[in-house]
């Protein structure tokens, strides 16, 4: 039976074990339903046309079409739907590749149940998470080179920030991929207020979104 009012997930994931524990894991949650899953990527893009999904766990280490390769299929058609790359591997090139293609988050297979859906959430309500595990590496392995990507039209990469030591507190975080109900719990402040930090972040960086921060702190030393 489809749950009315929750998040609906589709699991693109070639091994069979896998699949259903994701599966059972995610559907105990009230709030979260698995409205479909797929073992490749050529049927998981059916299924996702289909189904129209909230969030997508995409595993990256698919035959045939690799991960990174069907989320960029799937930006074609769709362009708002949330990406979780999910995989087993925290090399720096798949990290990179699965954000640039249009990932909103990176997950590595051995997360807790618990986290992962709480991942999902957070993913759905527009955050970009990236797992601690890898988030420097990944971040540290981006050439300074075209800022356009992370910049508006109105920004200059050199200026410096003037960021609050609260919000530089709340930057540290970002770079770690924490989510706003971590730094909440860490900073001792309610979830209403990291996220208005964050937001005040994000302008004053002139990013459009948390990774864009992220990767921008620590490509000027910024933490």
């Amino acid at each position: 039976m489809i749950k009315e009012k929750c998040i609906k997930v589709v699991i693109v994931e070639d091994f069979k074990l896998t699949r259903v524990g994701l599966r059972c894991a995610l559907n105990s949650n009230p709030d979260i339903d698995v409205v479909g899953e797929s073992e490749d990527a050529i049927q998981g893009l059916k299924q996702i046309e289909r189904t129209k999904p909230d969030v997508i766990l995409m595993d990256l280490g698919l035959p045939g079409m690799n991960g990174i390769e069907a989320i960029l299929k799937v930006r074609e058609f769709d362009k708002d739907v949330k990406i979780i790359a999910l995989t087993s591997h925290d090399r720096q090139q798949e990290v990179v590749g699965a954000l640039s293609s249009g990932a909103n988050a990176y997950c590595l297979k051995d997360i807790d149940p618990e986290k992962l859906a709480n991942v999902i959430r957070d993913v759905n309500e527009g955050v970009c998470w990236i797992d601690p595990m890898v988030a420097g590496l990944a971040l540290k392995s981006i050439p300074k080179t075209d800022d356009s990507a992370i910049v508006g039209e109105n920004c200059v990469s050199e200026i410096k920030v003037p960021l609050t030591e609260r919000e530089h507190e709340v930057l540290k975080h970002l770079v770690d991929g924490k989510s706003n109900t971590e730094i909440a719990k860490e900073l001792i402040v309610s979830v209403h207020t990291a996220k208005a930090h964050v937001c005040s972040i994000l302008q004053k960086m002139c990013v459009n979104d948390r990774v864009q921060a992220a990767v921008k702190a620590v490509r000027e030393g910024m933490v």
